[in-house]
């Protein structure tokens, strides 16, 4: 599997952002997608943003929901990160991750990928909020 992140951009305080991240080696189905984020000199935020599982339920982390859409086109092999309200605290390396053999829900995926030592990362794309 291979990850491939876009999207990121500066942005003004309050705006909004599309991200993309395209898979490759993405089986039919029995899998887990997710967003994480990182910030220079910080490790990786503890958990997901956002997990996704192969039939679409979704997770979110109480700093992104509301705000934060994560979905997926199987048609593309594409994960999105749709990102509203951005906030000067949302500055990060937006990184995305898949785990094969995922076999469960939204909330399973979320709590799994980051703590599963086969999930496969992506290289980021980065998100810069100004004031």
């Amino acid at each position: 599997v291979q990850l491939a992140e876009s999207g990121g951009d500066s942005v003004q305080f309050g705006g909004s952002l599309k991200l993309s991240c395209v898979v490759s080696g993405l089986p039919f189905g029995d899998y887990c997608l997710g967003w994480f984020r990182q910030v220079p000199g910080v490790e990786r935020e503890l958990g997901a943003i956002a997990g996704i599982s192969d039939i679409g339920t979704t997770s979110y982390a109480d700093s992104v929901k509301g705000r934060f859409t994560i979905s997926q086109d199987t048609t593309k092999a594409t994960l999105y990160l749709e990102m509203n309200s951005l906030e000067a605290q949302d500055s990060a390396k937006y990184i995305c991750a898949a785990l094969l053999r995922g076999g469960g829900g939204g909330e399973y995926c979320y709590r799994t990928l980051p703590i599963a030592p086969t999930t496969e990362w992506g290289q980021g794309t980065q998100v810069t909020v100004s004031s």
